[in-house]
């Protein structure tokens, strides 16, 4: 099922075309790895999906229905959207920031439920941040950061989460735990689409790619189907060596091609 379809998404910023004619689909129980090079547009293409960004054409379908037509509220509880270095400023609490995540759920006037409670802590305890609850969190390093964003998602129960580069910040331990986080999120009628620029981890936790480049889509299927060498050259300008076991895909990559030209 198809939970989110684009078509022909464009964007351009006067005469500049940053992404060209883009078709995008989303289906229930996926977790979609969004990859490609520095300035390819795939950051871009989140903001025109989560409606941050309003796209110069095309059209997206979220359940069928344009995604104009959702109210800020219905957004708020069905898509939740992950800054890529996103941050909180103010100086409150873990648990507060947490807590934003259900305000879709409240009323302007209402406080926080015992079932909004429940949701708070167990997206603390799903990302490990209930340790420093009470801290505040202008105090925690740019990894923790991450983690408290994403339980703030969590806690809002979306069924589709975009993800700009969240391991970018994390030790490995916390990198495959961010995955893992987003591979259980992508079940039964949820999704997940991360952007990556780990290659490895894209082949081993994704269920498809999309490889942009130049604004445009280079390549989609499986893993196997988009980590060839020869796609990774032409898009990355690097040579590579690609393992494949019970594990999945791997990619390590070797020397940069002197002939690339970004």
């Amino acid at each position: 099922m198809s939970l989110m379809t684009a078509t022909g998404l464009q964007y351009k910023i006067g005469n500049l075309s940053i992404l060209k004619g883009i078709d995008f689909e989303i289906k229930a129980g996926e977790l979609i790895g969004l990859i490609g090079p520095n300035g390819a547009g795939k950051s871009t293409l989140l903001r025109l999906l989560t409606r941050v960004e309003p796209a110069s054409s095309g059209q997206i379908l979220f359940d069928g229905k344009a995604i104009e037509t959702l109210s800020a509220e219905q957004r708020a509880k069905r898509i939740g959207y992950l800054v890529q270095g996103g941050k909180a400023h103010w100086p409150v609490s873990v648990e507060k920031v947490v807590g934003l995540g259900r305000m879709a759920y409240q009323k302007w006037w209402q406080v926080a439920s015992s079932e909004d409670n429940a949701k708070i802590l167990a997206a603390m305890e799903v990302t490990q941040t209930l340790a420093y609850r009470n801290r505040i969190v202008t105090t925690l390093s740019g990894g923790e950061h991450t983690l408290v964003m994403l339980a703030r998602i969590i806690a809002s129960e979306p069924q589709l989460i975009f993800a700009d580069e969240p391991i970018a910040a994390l030790d490995p331990y916390h990198q495959l735990h961010v995955m893992e986080i987003l591979r259980n999120h992508a079940s039964e009628q949820r999704a997940a689409v991360v952007v990556l620029h780990d290659l490895s981890l894209a082949a081993r936790f994704c269920d498809r790619l999309y490889m942009l480049n130049h604004g445009g889509l280079y390549s989609t299927g499986s893993p196997t189907e988009v980590m060839t060498t020869e796609n990774i050259a032409s898009v990355y300008g690097v040579r590579s060596r690609i393992t494949r076991d019970e594990e999945g895909v791997s990619v390590s990559t070797i020397s940069r091609l002197s002939d690339h030209h970004p």
